[in-house]
């Protein structure tokens, strides 16, 4: 993988404070609620969480990325995020005291800090913003659930460039020519848009003829947001 998707070579444990969760928090504060925390290297598709694991520890990802997976009743793979550098996760089964509702999967090399669950809940009751920064990443992830919801009956290119919008919100990054976010194999791609892996394909093609997107092994580069937003039907 390119620089910008791949694993650092060294992973200093304080870079988990550059996390959105983190920003405004009293130093102080950050330091107590780190004091346990423990970085580990994970190599791509290795399970980290798996669903009704019980929930000891929050995680931040401090580089890579990792899907968030369940099983639909006829037992298929249904992907419900990615998430990747400053994202966290497994925060609801520590605030619940109960199991993993979901699995969670390494999509490449990741460098992930936990932090025990005490730690975490501690920095919420003693720190209001940290509670804000918590319920704002809720939010958001409520709105995008929604938004993906609401385009299940929408045509396969609505699906499609929803998708990329969706990832571009969450790991994209400013490039040269536009925003740029993660290649997902095509398997990643049809399970967050709910299509065929063989009609993501097609859509993608299409979309790459159009200009709207721009491929190459490791990112897709999208040049205007507002362009293939324009798309969604």
């Amino acid at each position: 993988m390119e620089d910008r998707y791949s694993l650092q070579a060294q992973a200093n444990p304080w870079m988990i404070t550059s996390a959105p969760f983190f920003q405004g928090l009293p130093e102080p504060a950050v330091e107590s609620a780190l004091i346990h925390l423990v970085t580990r290297t994970h190599p791509a598709n290795q399970v980290i969480l798996l669903e009704n694991d019980w929930g000891g520890s929050v995680y931040f990802i401090m580089d890579g990325w990792v899907k968030i997976r369940t099983y639909n009743l006829e037992g298929k793979e249904v992907t419900l995020n990615i998430l990747g550098k400053g994202e966290l996760f497994g925060e609801m089964a520590a605030l619940d005291e109960v199991p993993r509702s979901t699995d969670v999967i390494t999509l490449a090399p990741t460098v992930i800090g936990s932090m025990p669950a005490q730690d975490f809940v501690k920095l919420l009751q003693i720190e209001p913003l940290a509670g804000v920064r918590l319920a704002q990443l809720m939010a958001r992830r409520l709105r995008q659930v929604n938004r993906r919801l609401r385009l299940r009956e929408s045509d396969s290119q609505s699906r499609v460039a929803d998708t990329l919008l969706f990832l571009a919100e969450g790991q994209g990054k400013k490039g040269q020519t536009g925003t740029e976010i993660p290649n997902l194999p095509h398997r990643e791609l049809s399970s967050l848009s709910g299509l065929a892996r063989e009609t993501v394909t097609r859509v993608l093609t299409r979309l790459e003829k159009k200009g709207l997107i721009k491929r190459d092994q490791d990112t897709i580069c999208i040049p205007d947001l507002s362009a293939l937003e324009r798309m969604i039907v």
